[in-house]
């Protein structure tokens, strides 16, 4: 009974165990200084090597050219990267997504709260308040939570195809900062992918440069109207302002 025990648990631990390059995505550091290349310009780690399951600069690539390579992002201090690369590694369903920028991303990682709220709908993992129909709130949330129930982690895993992450598509072109923001409350104004959502900000903004444009234009009044306007003010007699 004992054997058939250990035997058991061993088959849980095979069936929820993370492919190494899974593992390594996750805990890995991206955005620090790479010990090799420290004393050149632009040296921060933000590409994650599928096959040496390590991240690397910009200066490392070349000794990378022939492997699978993923870049990563920075939004708020945290890693992302964006949904069409990750969705062609995993299944991202239940993840939330995120709009930055234009760009559509997932974190990485579960990140710090920096409030307590009440909400029907949180993440299954960090209880962080989500939208319908999302039940995770990160990549690692969605993984430690199928690897705690013991399911299937090769159910959700694709066999990764090279030519969707070669050398040549990766776009160094220094945006893998995504805005980044000082304060973590910022995040909780994130909006969810919507069309409408972006259909309304793209308003808002129409609207709010409109404003602009008028104050502009009252502030450029000429001097000699502004005087005159004084002038006639002080000669007009003084009304009682009404009850």
């Amino acid at each position: 009974m004992v054997r058939d025990g250990e035997e058991e648990e061993e088959m849980m631990m095979m069936i929820a165990t993370k492919p190494a390059w899974l593992e390594g995505l996750m805990a890995e550091t991206f955005f620090s200084s790479c010990g090799i290349h420290e004393t050149r310009r632009k040296s921060e780690k933000n590409v994650f090597c599928l096959l040496c399951c390590l991240s690397v600069c910009p200066h490392c690539l070349p000794s990378h050219r022939s492997h699978p390579l993923l870049q990563v992002r920075r939004y708020v201090y945290h890693d992302v990267v964006r949904l069409s690369d990750l969705e062609k590694l995993i299944d991202c369903s239940y993840v939330q997504p995120y709009t930055i920028n234009g760009a559509k991303v997932i974190f990485i990682n579960q990140r710090p709260q920096s409030r307590a709220k009440v909400s029907s709908n949180v993440c299954f993992t960090c209880v962080r308040i989500l939208q319908e129909p999302f039940h995770f709130c990160s990549l690692s949330c969605k993984v430690d939570y199928l690897s705690y129930q013991g399911d299937d982690l090769s159910s959700i895993l694709y066999r990764i195809d090279e030519s969707d992450f070669t050398f040549e598509g990766l776009k160094m072109d220094g945006h893998d900062q995504l805005g980044e923001i000082s304060t973590m409350e910022d995040v909780e104004d994130i909006m969810v992918i919507s069309d409408e959502s972006e259909q309304g900000n793209n308003s808002h903004k129409k609207e709010k440069k409109k404003n602009k444009k008028k104050k502009q234009e009252s502030n450029y009044l000429p001097g000699m109207v502004l005087s005159s306007l004084g002038n006639r003010r002080k000669g007009a007699p003084h009304r009682a302002p009404f009850s």
